[in-house]
């Protein structure tokens, strides 16, 4: 029995290596993929226009999209439809949004809620990149389905305790599908990324479409993004991602 026992722990201690081996070699193989992490680390800024397709329940709109980004944590966004902006931004240290939709066109500081999807958008390197040193857990979970092909399935446990599942192509490494899962007051909200169209910008491949489908948020739960144009390193002032003074 002794024996027995050393056996089973020492094949599982190989197994428990080996998984760990396979999820550090797929998040390099990704990393590679994308363009190599000193070009991934390369990019200051990253500027993004196009369209989005937003579905709600009772119907849809198209709307004109722009994301602006920044290190080391800032990120603009902008909804433009019918002459009207929707923005919403985080400056590194609070976020905020202005909603003529909803007839507030003053600038107004967000909750915690809606401040935490602003910052995981807002890391131009993603947690993949030094996820160690991040405090971020990554496990290999073996092999899954995405619209009918094979893929690579990754769990990566953030620091701050939200999960998110990484989906690779076998073939080319980079994600064709994304799940978030943020842990709210009790409830889970899931929010799904399918992403395609990838073009190089800088050295670094950027998916140019872009499908979010949402569960549990406020939100649209259904999003269509089509990038017309990605440019890196183009300047921006901090001064863009702050909260402007509200109008007298």
């Amino acid at each position: 029995m002794r024996m027995t026992r050393s056996v089973v722990v020492a094949v599982l201690c190989l197994a428990a290596a080996a998984a760990a081996q396979t999820a550090e070699e797929l998040v390099a193989k990704n990393l590679a993929a994308r363009g190599g992490v000193d070009k991934i680390k390369s990019i200051d800024t990253l500027k993004m226009s196009g369209t989005v397709f937003l579905e709600f329940a009772g119907g849809g709109i198209n709307a004109l999209f722009s994301q602006e980004n920044k290190r080391p944590n800032m990120i603009r966004q902008g909804f433009t439809l019918q002459g009207m902006t929707q923005t919403e931004a985080y400056d590194g240290s609070a976020g905020w949004k202005i909603s003529p939709f909803e007839g507030r066109k003053d600038p107004e500081l967000i909750g915690e809620d809606e401040t935490r999807e602003l910052v995981d958008d807002s890391e131009i390197d993603g947690p993949l990149v030094d996820y160690q040193a991040k405090g971020n857990k990554v496990e290999y979970l073996g092999h899954d389905i995405v619209d009918g092909d094979d893929a690579y399935k990754l769990k990566v446990t953030l620091k701050n305790g939200d999960v998110v599942y990484y989906y690779l192509d076998p073939d080319t490494y980079l994600e064709i599908k994304t799940v978030l899962e943020m842990f709210i007051r009790g409830s889970v909200r899931e929010t799904e990324q399918l992403l395609g169209s990838y073009k190089q910008v800088n050295g670094v491949y950027y998916p140019h479409s872009v499908v979010v489908n949402t569960k549990g948020g406020s939100g649209p739960a259904h999003m269509r993004f089509s990038f017309d144009t990605i440019k890196a390193n183009m300047p921006i002032e901090d001064a863009f991602f702050k909260m402007p003074a509200a109008a007298k």
